[in-house]
């Protein structure tokens, strides 16, 4: 099985490059707040994308379905650039039907926002405000960047990892590192107390 993904969308916008066309956009921001999520908000920080762009094969799909393939890293039909915007896709559709009715939408406007999968390598919880807590994304395995119908992904059999599922286990892992300490701590006080009663016996 394969492992969830979560996934986040942005605005696209829709170029004609000469006689070849090309859907050209941001699959994501950098150094902007999302939305509440769920219980935190999201940050992408400059670099979180570098060595997945390096390491890992990426496809365009549309609407993150795997039998719409539009473009791939690997052969060039898909190209991913990090400027001080943010995740910049270029993607070359192929000559089939499909990919000329997905351009024909996206040319009217029908549909204008592009989502990511992808899965966490490193990030960080910030809970200074309890009432505002941030998430930073550092480093992700970038799954797939795709046109989509709806914000809201269309689950399909690669499985998503929801936002209230991600919260839950980070404060999960919290939880269980604050009983750790507690028990530490007891553990503690009870070792001292041990000490302190051998050396009044000691003492008589």
């Amino acid at each position: 099985m394969k492992e969830k993904i979560e996934i986040r969308t942005f605005p696209m916008e829709f170029r004609a490059d000469g006689d070849v066309k090309k859907l050209v956009g941001y699959s994501a921001v950098f150094d902007q707040f999302s939305d509440d999520l769920g219980g935190f908000k999201e940050i992408i920080r400059k670099g979180t994308f570098a060595r997945t762009i390096i390491e890992d094969d990426v496809r365009a799909l549309f609407n993150h379905d795997e039998d719409y393939v539009i473009g791939r890293n690997r052969n060039g039909t898909l190209k991913l650039e990090e400027d001080d915007h943010g995740l910049k896709v270029e993607i070359i559709p192929p000559d089939t039907q499909f990919a000329k009715d997905l351009m024909t939408l996206i040319e009217r406007g029908d549909i204008n926002q592009m989502s990511f999968g992808f899965i966490t390598r490193k990030d960080q919880w910030d809970e200074t405000d309890p009432n505002n807590i941030v998430r930073t994304l550092l480093d992700v395995q970038l799954w797939d960047v795709s046109p989509v119908t709806y914000p809201a992904f269309k689950q399909t059999s690669i499985g998503v990892r929801t936002a209230e599922e991600i919260y839950t286990e980070f404060r999960n892992i919290q939880l269980l590192r604050n009983q750790e300490t507690v028990t530490v701590s007891i553990n503690n006080k009870r070792n001292r107390i041990k000490m302190y009663e051998k050396l009044i016996m000691k003492g008589k």
